[in-house]
């Protein structure tokens, strides 16, 4: 074989790939909309929250049988809480009527039991009702800590919150650790991948299918080997999604830029609004003093590596599937056993995060199915061996040349193959037939 008829029939392949798919409306659609959708994501959330400083509380009144609480819950919150010396059923009435959201009964004894109780018309979501418990349990807890002769000393002691500020040591002394908002940048990526991968492997798959009931294959295979179509087709639509991706990011950047000052005018107290959003989603813990860390150029180099190589090795065994099928259902069967070990590593990465530096997250990292997610994982979150680093990469290198020549010898036969639904147990025999 002519190593330059073999490289530029390779070429030839790749331009045909990589131009007609970045042509198709699809293709234009999603790589505008993608960025569009991650601003959603993050300005969303604000955007509401800013937008509902101005919406009208829910107004709750409080009976207080106790005559000790009423008054502390209603100075926690004076636009949704106010104490009320009506009786109950003229309260019930004015919530009938819709003039009143609730009211809160607080009865002789509730020190004691702490047990109270809300009456509404219904609804109003779990977040009100968590709200109020959440008031009301905070000032019980004070009023029985002043009951038990607690000095009121010892227990705003207490309810000072505990910051601890990791420091990480380095030759030229210390600096602040961003262990955990690193943790959060591997997750980020390696889910990015995830989704990458399953999407621009169906992609191939089903591009093969279609060449196939087309007849456009046999056309192809006269012309070049299994290997050089192969080889050509993943990398021309590897081309295709790093493309998308770098697209992405340059835009997602200009638009943050333009949209972030426009939000930021809107802001007016940011420290209410951070706690407004926490308000919120009560399991929301933002850490006193967070801030956003610098992203190190060699996460997004890794994270590009390991995005290319982890395509490259799960759409050569995608598109090994769509030359076997005839149709884009018969090859869901087939596809389980590749699309298993790309959601393995997603159910491993909490472990993973938690746990970068053990015996189990390395030799799950450098199983070259699960490293495109798992090793992107651990390099955003902990310093990787340099040596674990390169294995990784050479055990990527290798399974993407290995699963080439394994699809390839599927394709030869499965690219003839019409009118018959194979099974694995075929899959298997033309790897071996094939010669």
């Amino acid at each position: 074989m002519n190593p330059k008829s073999s490289t530029s029939k390779i070429k030839t392949i790749i331009a045909h790939e990589y131009i007609t798919k970045v042509k198709t409306k699809g293709f234009i659609i999603a790589t505008l909309i993608g960025p569009l959708l991650l601003l959603a994501v993050i300005f969303i959330p604000i955007l509401v929250t800013i937008l509902g400083e101005s919406s009208t509380e829910r107004k709750i009144a409080i009976i207080d049988y106790t005559d000790k609480l009423g008054r502390q819950i209603e100075m926690q919150d004076t636009s949704k809480y106010f104490l009320s010396f009506r009786n109950e059923e003229a309260l019930r009435k004015e919530v009938l009527k819709g003039k009143l959201d609730g009211y809160l009964v607080i009865p002789k004894d509730f020190l004691k039991r702490g047990v109270a109780d809300v009456y509404t018309m219904g609804g109003g979501g779990i977040g009100f009702i968590n709200k109020i418990e959440t008031n009301v349990r905070e000032i019980a807890r004070k009023e029985r800590l002043r009951e038990a002769g607690v000095d009121l000393s010892v227990i705003k002691l207490v309810e000072e919150g505990v910051e601890i500020n990791t420091q990480k040591i380095t030759k030229e002394g210390t600096e602040k650790d961003y262990a955990e908002a690193y943790a959060v940048v591997g997750y980020v990526f390696g889910f990015i991948i995830y989704t990458l991968m399953l999407l621009y492997g169906s992609f191939v798959s089903r591009g093969v299918i279609e060449e196939k009931a087309n007849r456009i294959i046999e056309v192809i295979a006269s012309s070049a080997k299994p290997f050089e179509i192969m080889m050509g087709k993943v990398i021309g639509i590897g081309c295709v999604g790093l493309t998308q991706v770098l697209f992405w990011v340059l835009l997602s950047a200009v638009l943050m830029y333009l949209v972030a000052p426009m939000l930021g005018g809107l802001i007016s107290d940011p420290e209410m609004l951070k706690s407004q959003m926490m308000n919120a989603n009560q399991q929301m813990n933002v850490p006193a003093g967070f801030e956003i860390p610098s992203i190190s150029p060699w996460i997004f180099i890794a994270f590009i590596f390991y995005f290319l190589s982890g395509y490259f090795l799960y759409a050569t065994l995608f598109a090994a599937v769509g030359s076997a099928v005839d149709q884009e259902s018969d090859a869901q069967q087939l596809q389980l056993p590749i699309m298993a070990p790309i959601i393995v590593p997603i159910l491993l990465v909490g472990y993973v995060i938690s746990n970068p530096e053990s015996t189990i997250s390395v030799i799950l990292s450098l199983i070259p199915l699960f490293t495109p997610i798992l090793m992107m994982v651990r390099v955003a979150a902990t310093p990787v061996p340099l040596w674990q680093v390169i294995a990784s990469i050479v055990l990527m290198v290798a399974s993407f040349y290995g699963s080439v020549w394994i699809a390839s010898r599927i394709y030869r036969v499965g690219i003839l193959m019409y009118g018959k639904k194979p099974s694995l147990k075929d899959l298997f025999k033309w790897v071996r037939q094939s010669g």
